[in-house]
């Protein structure tokens, strides 16, 4: 005797949309997030260059300060001074011992004017200020 299996007609059916629309939107905010972090690094200064240089990373919470080839301490696009960014780097430390400062200073600048702005970061507490530069290629 034969026995007729019913054949099924509900089909396993996966709903991609939620996750596509998950998908997209971390795409939309990872793309928006990162905007924010390279408007420090896109200012017009000419770093020089290095053969230990280290890569130009965006770390979180690292304060970029910008010294330009007049001169001038950038910090957030805003020109500062040096009273103003030790009164600043001081109240990061404060939040934060391990605050990481990046100084940019413009290869055409006077080393005067990048050195003062290390001497400010140090003396206001920061443990390791570093200098970005480029690599030779």
């Amino acid at each position: 005797m034969l026995l007729k299996v019913p054949a099924e007609t509900d089909a396993l059916a996966l709903d991609m949309t939620p996750m596509i629309d998950a998908v997209f939107n971390l795409l939309i905010f990872f793309l928006v997030a990162s905007s924010f972090q390279q408007i420090e690094r896109e200012m017009q200064i000419a770093l020089p260059e290095a053969r230990a240089a280290g890569p130009l990373s965006a770390a979180l919470r690292e304060i970029v300060v910008n010294v330009d080839a007049d001169g001038r301490i950038i910090v957030n696009s805003r020109t500062l001074a040096p009273e103003e960014l030790d009164a600043l780097v001081r109240e990061a430390v404060a939040a934060n011992p391990e605050q990481k400062v990046a100084i940019r200073g413009d290869r055409s600048a006077a080393y005067e004017k990048v050195a003062r702005a290390l001497d400010i970061c140090k003396h206001a507490g920061v443990q390791q200020p570093f200098l970005d530069t480029i690599p030779i290629e």
